[in-house]
């Protein structure tokens, strides 16, 4: 009987799929020079899960490459941006995905993260693909609205998981960040 539960055990692991964030562009707002443009970098570079940081000064970008096998925190990138005195225009996460499955308002696991999708179709994401982060602070606020009645879910507002979130078992005080591919 136990060998038949772990059996069943791995094989739902498996088939709820597998990703992990390998890389980011992060556009900032608000940077008006070269100096602007290190104090960013300087900050993200002391993230302990960021192996990298490559100024694109022309687009007001960062190009980040994640440590492998650490989690990643796109609130701690956004505070250490905020924290240098700018803020996010956009993020956009780049993971290498092996069969997850997506669809609009559901939710997956991506490390420690909730990612709650919105304004997407039915579709199984496999191989290296970026998803947006659109919540409040992680892209202008025209953007935001835009997305934010993509959805009738309450916790695009907030952040936090809500009773959208809650009917898939996600604790009511979970972060929870939405995406679009």
């Amino acid at each position: 009987m136990k060998k038949i539960i772990l059996f069943f055990a791995l094989t739902v692991i498996t088939a709820a799929g597998y990703a992990q964030f390998s890389r980011a562009t992060l556009q900032a707002s608000g940077l008006t020079c070269a100096m602007c443009t290190k104090a960013i970098d300087n900050a993200l570079k002391e993230l302990s899960f960021v192996e990298s940081v490559k100024p694109d000064i022309k687009n007001s970008a960062f190009n980040i490459v994640f440590k492998k096998d650490v989690e990643t925190d796109p609130d701690k990138l956004k505070k250490a941006v905020e924290d240098a005195g700018f803020f996010i225009a956009g993020l956009k996460l780049t993971a290498d995905f092996k069969n997850v499955a997506v669809a609009n308002d559901s939710h997956i696991n991506i490390g420690n993260g909730v990612y709650h999708f919105v304004s997407v179709g039915d579709q199984v994401l496999n191989g290296e693909k970026s998803i947006t982060i659109v919540d409040k602070y992680f892209l202008t606020s025209k953007a935001f609205k835009k997305y934010s009645t993509a959805t009738k879910m309450s916790c695009i507002q907030t952040g936090k998981a809500a009773e959208c979130c809650s009917k898939d078992g996600i604790d009511s005080q979970a972060r929870i960040y939405h995406v679009t591919i």
